[in-house]
C-alpha cells in the first residue's frame, strides 16, 4: 500500500464552535466540506496521516519532521484551552524518512525541535477527523526557506518511504490561502489576494501540481498565501500517479481563503 487519497484543506480556529462561537456559521460551505474529508478518511480507515503544516517548527535551510512516539497540544492561546488532543506518531515511518533524506545528503528529519507541541495547523484538521477517526498514527512535517522544488523533493522522498515500508496514508496538505482579500480582513486588500486564490484553485482542483513550481515568488509574498509550500510537498508526493481530483468549496468570508480539494488515487 501507500497514498489512496490526499486532501487540501484549510486551518481556520474560527471554524471550531468552541472557538467561533457562532461565527463559524459565516463559514458553513468550510465546515460541510471538513466533515466531508472526515468521513472520506474514516472510510479509508488508513494506519498512517501525513500531515504538512506551515505552522510546525520551521526553519530556513531544513525541513524539521516531528520526532518521537506522542504529541499533545490544546487551544489555549485561541481562547479554547479545553479543546486538547494527542497524538501518536508514525516513528518507524519518520525514521525511514530520515533515513533516505542522509542518503541524498537532503536537508531534513528530526534535529532542531523547539517545541514538540502540536500546532494549530495539525489541530484544526485533526479536530474534525477526530470526530470520525481516530485509528491512526501521524507523521508531522514542517516547511522550510527552501525552494519550491526542494519541497516537491521532500514529497516524492515521503511516497517513497511509504513505498518501503508498506503504509497505508492519506496525506492532509494544510495551509490557508490569501490573507489580503477584503478591506475589513486581518491583513486588508490586495489584488494579488484574490488573484491567487483563483489561480491556485484552478490548479488543485485540476490536480494539475507541476503548476506549482510556476508560481513567482514575489507574487506569492504579495498575496500573503500560507499553504503554497504545503501544497508542494504533497504534490510532489503525488507526482506521476493517477489522481481523481474533486473541489469541495473555497470561500473568503473573513477575508482569508480557504480551499477543500479531495483526490483520490
Amino acid at each position: 500500500m501507500a497514498i489512496v487519497a490526499a486532501y487540501m484543506v484549510p486551518h481556520p480556529p474560527i471554524a471550531l464552535a468552541e472557538i467561533g462561537r457562532g461565527e463559524e456559521k459565516k463559514i458553513q460551505a468550510s465546515l460541510d466540506a471538513f466533515g466531508e474529508i472526515a468521513e472520506d478518511i474514516g472510510s479509508m480507515r488508513p494506519e498512517t496521516i501525513i500531515l504538512t503544516s506551515p505552522h510546525a517548527v520551521m526553519y530556513r535551510d531544513y525541513f524539521h519532521i516531528s520526532p518521537g512516539d506522542r504529541a499533545r497540544g490544546d487551544f489555549g492561546r485561541f481562547r479554547a484551552g479545553q479543546v486538547r488532543m494527542e497524538v501518536d506518531y508514525d516513528r518507524d515511518l519518520v525514521d525511514r524518512i530520515s533515513q533516505i533524506c542522509r542518503a541524498r545528503a537532503f536537508p531534513a528529519g528530526t534535529l532542531g525541535q523547539l517545541d514538540p507541541s502540536l500546532d494549530h495547523g495539525t489541530m484544526v484538521p485533526l479536530y474534525f477527523i477526530n470526530k470520525v477517526y481516530k485509528d491512526y498514527k501521524l507523521v508531522r512535517v514542517g516547511l522550510s526557506g527552501l525552494s519550491l522544488q526542494q519541497h516537491w523533493q521532500l514529497g516524492t522522498i515521503i511516497s517513497q518511504a511509504l513505498d518501503q515500508m508498506g503504509r497505508k496514508a492519506v496525506f492532509v496538505g494544510s495551509g490557508d490561502l490569501s490573507h489580503c482579500q477584503k478591506k475589513e480582513g486581518p491583513y486588508g486588500y490586495r489584488p494579488q489576494g484574490p488573484a491567487y486564490d483563483e489561480r491556485i484553485m484552478d490548479v488543485m482542483g485540476r490536480g494539475a501540481f507541476e503548476e506549482l513550481l510556476d508560481f513567482d515568488q514575489d507574487f506569492l509574498e504579495e498575496s500573503m498565501e500560507c499553504g503554497h509550500r504545503s501544497f508542494t510537498i504533497m504534490g510532489g508526493a503525488l507526482a506521476g500517479r493517477q489522481v481523481q481530483a474533486r473541489l469541495l468549496a473555497h470561500e473568503a468570508s473573513f477575508g482569508v481563503g480557504y480551499g477543500f480539494v479531495i483526490y483520490h488515487l
